[in-house]
């Protein structure tokens, strides 16, 4: 059975191993202890996915609380997805901040996903990646 906690007091060894077992490591510093250190530290609201002592899903986010809520990091180990844990993941994330809108943007291999368990596609976002200046 699937144990849910919230929270970021996560093993780095874990977190980083985590996001190796899922997709999510070929888009994200997982060589980068530093970085990875800082992402989990500094994200604000932390809910993971537990298989006896296995992490085996994260949602890792930055909100407000009231309006709204970036859900940054969505990660399952690829032989725990098919399961509902990131639905759950997801779910338990938007329970945590009932008054925000909860925004992401999606990994190519899930852009189908989105739309399925109710996310409504928004076409007007935009990004600025590092290095590019205003």
């Amino acid at each position: 059975m699937i144990e849910y906690r919230t929270g970021n007091a996560l093993d780095l060894d874990a977190f980083i191993e985590l996001y190796r077992a899922s997709t999510l490591g070929e888009r994200r510093p997982v060589d980068d202890r530093d970085r990875m250190a800082a992402m989990l530290r500094e994200a604000n609201l932390t809910v993971t996915a537990w298989d006896g002592d296995v992490l085996v899903g994260v949602s890792r986010s930055l909100t407000d609380f009231v309006y709204a809520t970036y859900l940054s990091d969505l990660a399952v180990r690829l032989s725990h997805q098919r399961q509902g844990i990131g639905k759950e993941l997801i779910r338990r994330t938007q329970q945590a901040a009932p008054q925000a809108l909860l925004i992401l943007l999606a990994a190519p291999k899930a852009v189908e996903y989105y739309p399925h368990i109710g996310f409504t596609r928004h076409e007007s976002a935009w990004i600025l990646r590092p290095g590019e200046t205003v």
